[in-house]
């Protein structure tokens, strides 16, 4: 059951809960960022509201480190606070199956239309966007965003989360990795030398931005699934100039055209993957022809920083796990029973998936699977298959695995010219296309698997179910 409406019920909602903290007087220039980076490096932060920035209006605000926590997803995904990571993902997947789909309610009007500023009006710099990182190449507004396009061909609107910095009052820089959605959208218009209508939501309810980060399937609206999670339409507003739909409640909506021959350099920025991302000698200019905004405005900030520190990282272990988990199981291959994408990985790079061997050979065709399907395509680095026995959220569990179980000759597979991009630290620069993937079966060998040495230690099962009756010893609470 769904405790919010829009991003101020979700702030009010989350500091009932305990999860909220309240700042005042930090600058943009430094404190918001470190503090943001101190949160994320620190499992079971709370969600903190900036308010009274140096500089700009009170209530101008910032939010950070929103999703970063498994409580605080379960209320941006209507689950229940107090449930375990099995069963978020199983509800999580239980409310995006692939038949759910709740088509968005056109409104007439809504708040994000309490300030309307056209032309000369527009002024990017109004707004408190903090410098995230010291050696970024500017000030981004666009880090926990929604970037909003539509098909030229079918009208399918996508929403992405890609980076975008201010260059000025009235421009921005959009970055959109190739092969991404947005990406996709935007080179049709360009091949057609047409102008690429653009929508970028700086401030929404966590679940838009969760929808945003994710693998939504080919062909569906972010505001379809995330209308499926609530259990009912999303309530968008179109823009007067683009046509383009946006949340009727959203904090700051920057609306304006993507222009083939209009460039600018971009970046660098530090990216997800822990290293500071090249600063692009030219992407597209955002020239912001309108710019919409609520009373007070909140932005939702979502910095990258170094794994596994980073808030889409933490929920999209759960997430992105899930996904993978019914990906895998939907290729017809037997006895796959968890998928863990490590947050140290960015969620991309590490993937583990355990699995109760049928046959020989089976172990194999689930581990080039899992470096395959679309869930864990995009710049995999490490794919590990593992036994049933094995936690495969505890990495000492899947290194003791990986140790013990897997012998070089047999166990080690490299796969070649997979999909990687341009944020990729290991490649050459301008080498970045492609990518190789490491394969390794960490599983007992299927031909002597009744004479593998017996293991010491508690299943996944037993583990969760001590923890569950014993936790309490670990924290210094009471006994349930």
């Amino acid at each position: 059951m769904m405790m919010y409406d829009d991003l101020r019920d979700w702030i009010a909602a989350a500091a009932a809960m305990g999860e909220l903290r309240h700042v005042t007087g930090a600058s943009w220039q430094e404190d918001i960022g470190e503090i943001a980076e101190m949160l994320i490096h620190t499992l079971g932060s709370p969600a903190v509201l900036f308010d009274d920035i140096p500089g700009y209006p009170r209530g101008y605000r910032v939010l950070v480190n929103a999703n970063a926590a498994p409580r605080r997803l379960a209320l941006t995904l209507g689950l229940p606070p107090s449930w375990t990571r099995q069963e978020l993902m199983a509800g999580f997947l239980r409310l995006t199956e692939a038949d759910r789909r709740v088509p968005p309610r056109v409104e007439a009007d809504g708040p994000v239309f309490e300030n309307v500023l056209k032309g000369p009006g527009v002024d990017l710099l109004s707004f408190p966007a903090p410098l995230w990182h010291p050696q970024d190449g500017g000030r981004y507004i666009g880090t926990g965003c929604a970037v909003v396009t539509r098909d030229p061909d079918t009208g399918w609107v996508n929403l992405g989360c890609y980076r975008v910095m201010i260059h000025d009052g009235r421009n921005a820089g959009v970055y959109i990795s190739p092969g991404k959605h947005g990406r996709q959208m935007r080179d049709a218009y360009f091949a057609r030398r047409q102008p690429c209508p653009v929508a970028v939501v700086c401030g929404m309810d966590p679940l838009i931005f969760a929808a945003a980060t994710l693998e939504v399937p080919f062909g569906v609206s972010e505001y379809e699934w995330s209308g499926a999670i609530r259990g009912e339409p999303y309530p968008v507003v179109s823009l007067p100039l683009t046509g383009l739909p946006v949340p009727a409640a959203a904090e700051i909506v920057l609306e304006g055209f993507l222009h083939h021959d209009k460039m600018a350099p971009e970046g660098p920025f530090g990216e997800w993957t822990g290293y500071y991302g090249d600063r692009r000698a030219a992407e597209p200019v955002l020239e912001v022809e309108a710019l919409y905004h609520r009373d007070n405005p909140v932005m939702l900030g979502v910095p990258p920083n170094k794994p596994p520190a980073y808030d889409p990282y933490l929920y999209r272990e759960y997430l992105r796990s899930a996904l993978l988990l019914r990906e895998l199981r939907g290729t017809g291959l037997p006895g796959i029973k968890d998928v863990n994408c490590f947050a140290i990985g960015g969620t991309r790079l590490f993937n583990v998936v355990s699995i109760e061997q049928r046959y020989a050979g089976h172990a194999r065709q689930v581990l080039h699977a899992a470096a395959s399907v679309n869930g864990a395509s995009y710049m995999g680095r490490l794919v590990v298959v593992v036994d049933d026995d094995i936690d495969v959220t505890d990495l000492d569990d899947v290194l003791w695995a990986l140790l013990t179980r897997a012998d070089p000759e047999r166990s080690v597979d490299i796969v070649t010219r997979m999909l990687s991009g341009p944020l990729d630290p290991a490649l050459r620069p301008g080498e970045k296309q492609y990518n190789s993937r490491l394969l390794i079966d960490a599983t007992r060998p299927w031909e002597w698997r009744d004479q593998f040495p017996r293991s010491l230690g508690p299943d996944p099962a037993t583990k969760a179910r001590t923890r569950q009756k014993w936790g309490y010893l670990l924290t210094g609470g009471s006994p349930a």
